[in-house]
């Protein structure tokens, strides 16, 4: 009876592994990590909830973005768009370029919204755009 019983835990240990195993591996913010120390790009959003924030990552540099719903012809959509670097110091090395193909990125997802850069990233967007 005993033997049956450790059996039966080994079993359910085993599979309880396997589970947090595939967990693990489908996770989008290990996904989002794993890109992040790859310097690649990955675009970490919710869709369907507006209310959170997404993540990306671009060059090895993590920005986050909030999204404001508002109405547009036809329907709600998101409408405007902060977005902010999680650490400034990373961002050195970065060009208008970069900026620019993150902006491209989230106008694929959200083509309503209209992009807001937070300091000091805006303060650089403006003095490049004015020269």
């Amino acid at each position: 009876m005993f033997v049956i019983l450790l059996r039966l835990l080994l079993i359910i240990f085993i599979l309880f592994l396997i589970y947090s195993g595939f967990k693990y591996l489908f996770n989008p913010k290990r996904k989002l990590e794993l890109a992040h120390e790859q310097k690649q790009f990955h675009f970490l959003d919710d869709k369907e909830n507006v209310r959170k924030n997404f993540l990306l990552t671009y060059k090895g540099v993590l920005f986050e973005g909030e999204k404001y719903l508002g109405t547009t012809t036809h329907s709600f959509e998101v409408v405007s768009i902060f977005i902010w670097a999680k650490n400034t110091s990373s961002l050195q090395g970065l060009t208008l370029e970069d900026f620019s193909y993150v902006e491209n990125q989230i106008k694929k997802r959200y083509p309503h919204a209209k992009i807001d850069w937070k300091s000091p990233i805006k303060e650089l967007l403006v003095k490049k755009r004015e020269k």
